[in-house]
């Protein structure tokens, strides 16, 4: 069984740290703790190497506890965590000083801001001072993982044109909708970003967008294929998203249905897809 690397992995324990989105409707299955012996249980079929610890959308008071946090779960032998995404806005005054703290954290890969929210205007990823963010995360050698709506990945291009030296990973396939009755914009967009060299796609999470049940492997593919082809095999990192999944999809059922989709690759490819990336990537060692 191929070793995987798991670069979407969330945590959260709600007597520790405060997450305002899981008052929003639609997401009551995930109010309680989500801890590592529970990822560690729905994962043990999988042959799980390593993980990459992705933020988790906190209070803004709880962002530098949630960094201590993961900190501490990477230097202890008992997991399989390597590193972490964590929380920070890019756009927003104090950015550099916080994130500076993590400079010679070897743990802290980079920095996500969610932007799938409705307080995020259209085109707020141009502004200058979040522009000026993401450049600062380049020159600190850490990545910025982009989590946007669809229907903004023009304004990723946009973003990724000014910041060259910041390397970028698209997570969840820039949440493309399994459902979507026209997705000619995605595709053409998503091809776009892909000849961005700094760019990287994460084949993670977009199942999310379908209702549990009423999905099939089948409705998956061409959403897949199109990333991964359009990313080529050295640019792709497979992410579980778990525990969000579980609002669509079993870890089990995620993995089982990505796999089959690329089962006729070459091994070496789905290695890389499953593992070598990521290990590169994410500079894991």
């Amino acid at each position: 069984m191929l070793p995987i690397v798991d670069t979407h992995q969330h945590l959260w324990d709600l007597s520790q740290f405060t997450l305002p989105w899981l008052e929003s409707d639609g997401v009551e299955m995930l109010r309680k703790d989500h801890l590592m012996r529970d990822y560690l249980e729905t994962s043990a079929s999988a042959n799980v190497a390593r993980t990459v610890y992705m933020e988790v959308d906190v209070a803004p008071a709880d962002r530098l506890a949630e960094a201590q946090f993961v900190t501490g779960l990477c230097r202890r032998d008992d997991n399989p965590m390597a590193g972490a995404v964590i929380g920070g806005r890019p756009g927003e005054v104090g950015f550099r000083e916080y994130i500076s703290q993590f400079k010679n954290n070897h743990f802290i890969k980079g920095v996500r801001q969610v932007l799938h929210v409705p307080d995020t205007a259209p085109g707020y990823i141009l502004n200058a001072d979040f522009v000026k963010g993401v450049q600062y995360l380049g020159e600190l050698d850490m990545i910025f993982d982009l989590c946007l709506r669809p229907g903004e990945l023009a304004d990723a291009v946009g973003l990724v044109n000014q910041c060259p030296e910041t390397y970028f990973i698209l997570d969840h396939c820039g949440n493309a909708e399994v459902h979507s009755a026209d997705r000619s914009k995605w595709r053409r967009d998503i091809a776009a970003l892909a000849e961005k060299k700094n760019v990287a796609c994460k084949i993670s999470g977009f199942v999310a967008t379908a209702k549990k049940g009423e999905w099939k492997t089948e409705d998956l593919a061409p959403i897949i294929r199109h990333c991964y082809e359009s990313f080529g095999p050295d640019r792709v990192v497979f992410g579980s998203d778990w525990p969000v999944c579980n609002l669509s999809a079993s870890y089990k059922s995620w993995v089982g249905a990505l796999k089959e989709v690329m089962k006729d690759e070459p091994e070496e490819h789905r290695r890389k897809l499953f593992h070598d990336n990521a290990i590169r990537v994410y500079r894991l060692g």
